[in-house]
């Protein structure tokens, strides 16, 4: 991705997540001094960062996302190889299990990469470090927003942030300027208090509850287990709110993680942890389990809801600031969504600053919106089809959810089908390619067929 023309001075992320990382990496095509402010103490390599609760939790990253870190890094997918992470074909070697059957195997030519989320994001930290143009302030925390009345409108214009340094003793401030501040602080974020204060609106949200739980651990993995398949997926059903997935990483090591429902978790004790193995749909996690090595202790993390918050309705913003990543939208993690959709949104900002700092904002929202619509669509969808998770429920979901289910039934055969479906889950096409006449097609002939 080649730089812009007419480089601006400086921009400031908020939050050294994945999104914060890939954002830092688009703003430095187009800033002469980009500074990402974190309040953590980043780890050693390879050690799972405090302020990511989900760091030791399996992570995936979909074909999109793989496409879009290697053209923002050149050589990223090759350095993560030769640090023992696995690349592949994303359905020829998966393990597939949901509604009822195993899915047939297939080269597709969709890129997976299998990695700790440690190791992946520790290799972007260190990659954006080397740039020039980046310096990471870490144990440092955002206070607050810097601003000036804009010329252009007569709104306020956000022209840097107030810090602390975190290891000094005492309240002392500073004033970071920037032209630009992008606000990458997760869930979290205090921009909307911030600017609430400012007397801005809040934005609107919306909300899927499904009171969701994972635990995680670690086990070493042998070459016999799954029959040399990685990563396995066991899928949640309509009889059995239960999921695992094992996800094969460096190091000679499953990470796996059990999910459930509604408040259902699988318990931290490595024979809970096991039993709730069994009770899954499909026995391959359970038979590897059983037998393996384990090599970490359980690790639980609670998601009461997925988030969305609306800031492309908003009529006032002000110039100067951005909010992305989960700040924005998070999704249920059990889809696998989320550092892809951080990736794309960074790919989505760096298009959007070619056009400048005029008006950004408002540009931004409303293609990020527009963007955010396939997985969020793809995550509600799949969640709302549980009667007891509380959402709002389009009309015509009723009717879309019947279509979906019966393409899946007939994508675990018919791989046109499949690499349909899967070009959407990875977020290349949108939803409606689903609904393109000769996939309606086959999808009725396989119903009549069966």
């Amino acid at each position: 991705m080649e730089a812009t023309p007419g480089r601006m001075e400086r921009a400031i992320v908020i939050g050294a997540s994945v999104s914060g990382l890939l954002a830092a990496r688009a703003l430095a095509n187009h800033f002469e001094r980009v500074i990402v402010v974190e309040r953590d103490v980043l780890p050693p390599p390879g050690q799972p960062r405090k302020g990511v609760p989900q760091g030791r939790h399996a992570h995936v990253l979909l074909s999109r996302g793989v496409d879009l870190l290697e053209a923002f890094f050149p050589g990223l997918t090759q350095e993560l190889v030769s640090q023992g992470a696995i690349a592949g074909d994303l359905s020829e070697t998966v393990r597939w299990f949901s509604m009822g059957a195993y899915t047939r195997n297939f080269p597709s030519g969709l890129k997976s990469m299998q990695a700790s989320r440690p190791l992946l994001e520790g290799t972007l930290y260190r990659r954006l470090c080397a740039l020039p143009n980046v310096t990471v302030l870490q144990n440092h925390d955002v206070t607050g927003l810097l601003t000036r009345p804009s010329v252009r409108d007569g709104e306020l214009r956000v022209n840097g942030v107030t810090a602390v340094d975190r290891a000094k003793p005492g309240p002392m401030e500073m004033e970071l300027e920037a032209d630009l501040v992008v606000d990458a602080g997760g869930r979290g974020s205090r921009s909307l208090a911030w600017l609430e204060s400012l007397g801005y609106p809040r934005p609107e949200e919306e909300h899927i509850k499904m009171n969701l739980s994972y635990t995680s651990r670690v086990f070493r993995r042998l070459p016999e287990h799954a029959n040399g398949q990685s990563p396995v997926v066991i899928l949640p059903s309509f009889n059995n709110r239960r999921g695992g997935t094992m996800l094969a990483v460096e190091g000679g090591r499953w990470v796996v993680t059990l999910a459930g429902y509604l408040g259902d978790a699988a318990p931290a004790d490595l024979d809970g942890f096991i039993e709730f193995a069994r009770s899954l749909d499909a026995p391959d996690c359970y038979d590897i389990l059983k037998t393996a090595e384990p090599l970490s202790e359980a690790s639980q993390y609670k998601y009461a809801a997925s988030q969305r918050r609306r800031f492309e309705k908003l009529t006032r913003f002000p110039e100067g600031l951005l909010v992305c990543g989960d700040a924005m939208c998070s999704f249920n993690p059990i889809y696998g969504q989320g550092m892809t959709t951080a990736a794309c949104e960074a790919e989505l900002l760096d298009s959007c600053l070619r056009q400048g700092l005029t008006g950004l904002a408002p540009r931004f929202f409303r293609r990020a919106s527009r963007l955010l619509d396939s997985p969020w669509d793809i995550a509600a969808g799949s969640d709302l089809a549980y009667p007891e998770v509380e959402g709002r429920r389009a009309p015509a979901m009723r009717m879309v959810g019947l279509y979906l289910d019966r393409l899946l039934k007939a994508s675990r055969q018919d791989t046109v089908l499949n690499l349909a479906f899967q070009r959407v889950t990875n977020l290349i096409d949108p939803p409606a390619s689903l609904f393109r006449p000769h996939i309606v097609w086959r999808v009725l002939f396989m119903q009549r067929s069966a």
